[in-house]
């Protein structure tokens, strides 16, 4: 469905600039308007791919809509959401979730499909939940988990610790694969960054921490001097 949103503006044509004399060396210009021509825009406000998908509930979750808050509970846990004033959430006879904009502005287009994205990670989460992989990469490098902390040797002159999140599970596998999974995506994702950012992956041999499906753009090193 394409919505036409007509903007007026106001063209100004036939002016004249006069200097009215020099004054400390600048010239101080004037425009008188002559003419005024209002002119009618047309916009073309085309509905967001990914906002307009339907979003399924699960017969393990149970949605509850408040104003403009959606609260979702499942297996894994709880998670909530508050939605702006430019969208609207509905749910229709079968259960089935539907993000839609409540008023026709450009913010409300770019909020259409952030919200429903959102709205689908939490019934995901709370229902299936989230995962993300780490590797170590690098000679000595190693972790692990003593009870809620994480445990890392990144080749400091002391090991690393962090404190795992509340609702956040990490398991350590070889030493060297790390998983962080839980219900939260955006708490997951955060996390993984914050082990990674310890030691980022370097171009020239690939040591550090990367996610799993992370490809690292190699660098060829500097050439030994010719003899």
């Amino acid at each position: 469905m394409v919505k036409i949103i007509q903007i007026y503006s106001i063209r100004v044509s036939n002016l004249r600039s006069v200097f009215l004399g020099k004054r400390n060396g600048v010239y101080v210009p004037s425009a008188p308007v002559t003419r005024v021509r209002l002119m009618r825009k047309t916009i073309q406000c085309k509905e967001s791919r990914i906002g307009k998908q339907p979003i399924e509930v699960p017969s393990n979750v149970t949605v509850t809509l408040e104003g403009q808050g959606l609260q979702a509970q499942g297996p894994l846990g709880q998670l909530a959401i508050t939605y702006p004033r430019e969208v609207k959430v509905e749910r229709d006879d079968s259960g089935i979730l539907r993000v839609k904009k409540a008023i026709e502005t450009r913010r409300a287009n770019q909020m259409h499909g952030l919200f429903r994205t959102l709205t689908n990670n939490i019934v995901v989460g709370v229902s299936k939940g989230f995962d993300k992989k780490l590797q170590l990469v690098g000679v000595g490098y190693r972790a692990m988990v003593e009870g809620k902390v994480l445990v890392l040797n990144l080749g400091f002159s002391h090991p690393v610790k962090m404190e795992i999140p509340e609702g956040i599970q990490v398991k350590v596998e070889e030493s060297t694969r790390i998983t962080v999974s839980g219900y939260d995506k955006s708490a997951i994702g955060q996390f993984a960054a914050s082990v990674r950012k310890w030691r980022p992956p370097e171009p020239y041999k690939g040591k550090g921490v990367k996610y799993a499906d992370e490809i690292i753009r190699r660098k060829e090193g500097k050439a030994g001097k010719k003899k």
